[in-house]
């Protein structure tokens, strides 16, 4: 891996690392509202780097902790990065382990794409998966930073809507993946359907489990139809 090539992945990102502060100032804001101390948050956003767990997880974090449905509800969440590192087996096998170790805990949607661009089957750009990685991991955690120790007095969390950023992420999220595979709408339906149905009589969390199992299984079936 070249810094050359870490400088140029980190470029390429940056456009892409300023949308991720909005979000990053309202997860601060977020976790700090939810019983986080400010080192906290920026702690967690420093370790985990996963807006859509860490966002997810905050609802789980009132006593008593449910750490089972926390844990399957993340574990869910992050599952598409067992697919992404299958994608770059053969680019990162070929890195010395702490290569290895550096790529992959900055891995995220935005730099696997990026690294692949331009790239021949199979392949990625290591240096640039790095860089962008890394551009938007200090994006991230300078913005939670932001948000935990300055929220109140960067900007009011009630007048700015920030209740409502968690669920604004997640459409935002579904209806992005829909543009790009509309065979996906009926998997999204019904997850959405069973995960409002049976809210009032499952424990915090496995409404949203037993939605992603049934959508997930949906949605392969109908990639295979």
């Amino acid at each position: 891996i070249s810094g050359a090539g870490v400088l140029r992945g980190m470029r390429r990102l940056f456009p892409v690392s300023l949308f991720v502060v909005a979000f990053g100032i309202a997860f601060g804001v977020a976790a700090v509202e939810h019983g986080l101390s400010p080192l906290q948050a920026v702690i967690m956003s420093a370790l985990v780097f996963t807006a859509t767990a860490q966002f997810a997880a905050l609802d789980f974090l009132s006593e008593p902790i449910a750490f089972l449905s926390l844990a399957l509800v993340v574990l869910s969440l992050s599952s598409r990065h067992i697919v992404l590192g299958a994608a770059l087996a053969k680019t990162v096998y070929r890195l010395p382990l702490m290569h290895r170790f550096a790529v992959l805990s900055l891995l995220s949607d935005a730099n696997f794409a990026d690294a692949q661009s331009g790239q021949k089957p199979g392949e990625a750009d290591a240096a640039a998966l790095l860089g962008g990685g890394l551009m938007l991991w200090l994006a991230w955690v300078s913005s939670t930073a932001i948000g935990a120790f300055g929220g109140d007095t960067v900007v009011d969390p009630e007048a700015a809507g920030f209740g409502a950023v968690m669920i604004c992420f997640f459409a935002a999220t579904v209806v992005g993946r829909l543009r790009t595979s509309p065979d996906l709408a009926l998997a999204v339906v019904l997850a959405a359907t069973i995960s409002a149905l049976t809210q009032p009589w499952l424990p915090m969390g496995w409404n949203i489990l037993l939605a992603a199992c049934v959508g997930g299984y949906i949605a392969t079936w109908s990639k295979h139809d």
